[in-house]
């Protein structure tokens, strides 16, 4: 690739393209841009067959999703020819909390509708989808439909404003080129997401054989392991529960102590901490498990952090008869229990008595020891796919960037 230099050349090139690249609105190089509708009757119109029935959430970031579909009958389909879908064209997602979120057609899509929540921009022959697409996922492109948003709320974009948006063209061939480019690094993508859920699922599968005792390991010398024992979680840990300092000692200037108080100071489960404290109630350390319980109850993460822990949160800490992964692989297989408890009633929290008198069916610290380090190697193939992908989610940004005027 090659850098530009002259006006309305974009920062990155690929060789052998010449000249300035020309401005034109959507609206001149789209033959079609409008929304569906609900059929009449609603939910009650749709069908386990038929046409597909297109809506915000099948429309992802560049990907049409066929999960959680729905379909509609012909007749109904008939009744909507204004917003039948075809290949190649742009699905726009126009309200709501998705609102930018877009995506191409693949070429082999046969039929299907939306409502009008979705707009189609069909482009015309003269350009490419596959290059128009991702200025509209770009940082720039978001931009831009923040900025047309209308409504009290801001939460919508109408036909007028989205055919007005003004875009930097090359030529057809050099569209095509960078669409190509562009193309397979959302394949890339998209197969790393594929391998982190093939993996996510096989784990989930895994862990149910395992904690059920379907499936069970050998020592060293290939020998059966001791039958597991009924225990409590408080028989094989020591649960601490938080306690909230007086909101006059919090700062974000780091003096003092992290402060872990809840769900929010959790990421990609490990502690995260949004505050500090100048005083000290109760403590985790390094190494410790956090769990949250208050509403949400029950999500685990790892602290490394020595912190103080508010009464949001509890700390789990391992004794001499349990590995401290073992017991964390156990209570992620756990968390939905909470979650279902939860969600069946007014219970938004959990005490101490509750989380110690947890059944927990022990197997040997030594068992215990090679379920984890077993587990942990899942773990650890799932979180490098997830940090291939975000590279490769960084990547494309900066090319965004710089191939775009």
């Amino acid at each position: 690739m090659i850098m530009g230099k002259q006006k309305n050349i974009p920062a990155l090139r690929f060789p052998g393209f010449e000249g300035e690249w020309e401005e034109k609105k959507l609206g001149d190089i789209a033959e079609k841009v409008n929304s569906g509708k609900t059929p009449l009757g609603g939910e009650a119109a749709y069908s386990q067959n038929g046409i597909l029935f297109i809506r915000s959430q099948n429309v992802l970031d560049s990907k049409l999703s066929f999960e959680n579909a729905t379909y509609i009958s012909e007749k109904i389909n008939d009744g909507m020819k204004n917003s039948i879908v075809k290949s190649r064209d742009i699905l726009l997602n126009i309200t709501g909390a998705s609102l930018g979120r877009s995506c191409v057609v693949p070429s082999d899509f046969t039929i299907g509708n939306v409502n009008q929540h979705v707009c189609i921009i069909r482009i015309n022959k003269k350009n490419e989808p596959y290059f128009i697409q991702p200025i509209l996922a770009s940082e720039k492109g978001q931009n831009i439909l923040t900025s047309l948003q209308t409504g009290s709320g801001r939460e919508g974009l109408n036909f007028q404003s989205i055919r007005g948006i003004s875009l930097s063209l090359p030529s057809l061939p050099e569209q095509t080129k960078i669409a190509s480019f562009l193309t397979v690094i959302d394949d890339r993508i998209q197969a790393l997401k594929k391998k982190k859920a093939l993996l996510e699922q096989y784990k989930k599968g895994v862990m149910q054989k395992i904690f059920s005792q379907e499936l069970r390991f050998k020592d060293d010398n290939g020998e059966d392991f001791p039958d597991w024992d009924e225990k409590c979680l408080g028989d094989v840990a020591k649960v601490i529960m938080g306690q909230s300092p007086e909101s006059s000692s919090y700062n974000s200037n780091k003096k003092g102590m992290p402060l872990i108080q809840g769900n929010a100071d959790i990421q990609n489960r490990v502690s995260a901490p949004r505050n500090w404290t100048t005083e000290t109630t109760k403590e985790c350390q390094i190494g410790d498990l956090i769990l949250t319980v208050r509403a949400p109850v029950g999500a685990v993460a790892k602290s490394v952090h020595n912190a103080c822990i508010g009464r949001g949160v509890c700390a789990i800490r391992n004794n001499d008869i349990s590995n401290i992964e073992f017991i964390y692989q156990f209570l992620l297989d756990y968390e939905p229990q909470w979650m279902r408890l939860e969600q069946g009633s007014t219970f938004t929290a959990v005490s101490g008595v509750d989380i110690k008198s947890i059944d927990f069916i022990c197997p040997c610290l030594a068992e215990q020891t090679k379920i984890a380090e077993f587990l942990s190697a899942i773990d650890y193939k799932i979180n490098h796919c997830q940090t291939q992908i975000e590279k490769t989610e960084q990547y494309k940004k900066g090319l965004l960037q710089q191939m775009f005027c």
